[in-house]
C-alpha cells in the first residue's frame, strides 16, 4: 500500500510537471495570437478615420476607397468631425505652381499668379461624370458661397480643379458650374492631363483612379503663407468658418 502510493505521488508530480511544460510553450503562442489579433488590419476612411471596417470597400459616408490601416485597440476615438478648425490640419511649406489651366469659359489662366496670388483659396477636387461624391462636394462650395455672401469674388475665391481634364472641357465644366449656381468668384480648372497632373500633385491630391480622388478641401491665405487642409463634406457652416479663420490668418502664423 505505502509503495503504491508512492508512485501514485510520482505519477501525480510528473502529470503536474508535464502540465506546466506544456502551459509554458503555450503561453507564449497565445501572446503572440494576442498580439496579432491587436494588429489586426482594419480598413479606414482617408478622410474620416471613425469609419472602420474589417474589409476593402468604399467609405459609406464619402464612397472613397477604405484604406488598410493597423488596429489600436487603445487609441481613443475624436469625437466630430475631422480637422474641426484651420490649425489642426494646417499644412507647412506648400509651394502651389503657376500651372497653365483653363477656366469654365475657356480663359487660359496661370493657376498661381490669377487664381490663387495674395487670396484666401479654398479649392475642391470633381470630375463631372462623378455620381459619388462629386455632387454633394459642389453642392456644399454652392452652399458656402452662399453663406460668405459678397467676400467671394474679393478677398475669397473658391476653386473647383477636374481630376478628369481630358473629359472635363471647359465647356462640360461650364454645365457642371451652371447646374450648381454658381456665382462669380468660383472658377472651376481643367487643362492637358500633364498640367492638371502635375498640379494635383503640387496640392496633395493626386490619385492614379479618379474614382478615389479625396473629399479634401485645400484652404489657403496666400499673403500669410498659410494653408490647411478641411473634409469637403463636413457641413456648409463649418467650413466656411474655417475659410473665414484662415483669412483672417496673418503672417507668420502658419509656420
Amino acid at each position: 500500500m505505502v509503495r503504491t502510493g508512492i508512485v501514485t505521488a510520482c505519477v501525480r508530480h510528473l502529470m503536474a510537471a508535464s502540465f506546466l511544460l506544456a502551459l509554458e510553450g503555450t503561453l507564449p503562442v497565445l501572446a503572440q495570437q494576442r498580439g496579432t489579433e491587436e494588429r489586426e488590419v482594419v480598413y479606414t476612411c482617408p478622410m474620416d478615420k471613425d469609419v472602420r471596417a474589417q474589409t476593402p470597400g468604399k467609405c459609406p459616408k464619402c464612397g472613397m476607397d477604405l484604406r488598410a490601416a493597423s488596429r489600436d485597440p487603445i487609441a481613443p476615438r475624436r469625437e466630430g468631425r475631422a480637422l474641426p478648425n484651420s490649425r489642426e490640419g494646417r499644412i507647412d511649406n506648400l509651394i502651389i505652381p503657376d500651372t497653365s489651366v483653363y477656366d469654365q469659359n475657356g480663359r487660359r489662366l496661370r493657376f498661381y499668379s490669377d487664381l490663387v496670388k495674395g487670396k484666401t483659396v479654398a479649392i475642391n477636387f470633381i470630375f463631372t461624370t462623378c455620381t459619388t461624391i462629386c455632387p454633394p462636394l459642389t453642392a456644399t462650395f454652392r452652399r458656402v458661397q452662399r453663406d460668405l455672401g459678397e467676400r467671394v469674388g474679393k478677398d475669397i475665391e473658391l476653386i473647383s480643379v477636374s481630376v478628369d481634364p481630358v473629359v472635363d472641357i471647359p465647356e462640360r465644366l461650364k454645365s457642371w458650374a451652371q447646374k450648381f449656381h454658381a456665382g462669380a468668384g468660383w472658377t472651376f480648372v481643367t487643362g492637358s492631363q500633364a498640367e492638371i497632373d502635375g498640379l494635383l500633385v503640387a496640392l496633395g491630391a493626386a490619385v492614379s483612379d479618379k474614382n478615389s480622388h479625396t473629399p479634401m478641401v485645400l484652404i489657403g491665405n496666400d499673403r500669410a503663407r498659410f494653408w490647411t487642409r478641411a473634409y469637403g463634406l463636413a457641413s456648409p457652416d463649418k467650413l466656411a468658418n474655417i475659410i473665414i479663420d484662415v483669412a483672417s490668418s496673418r503672417a507668420g502664423e502658419g509656420k
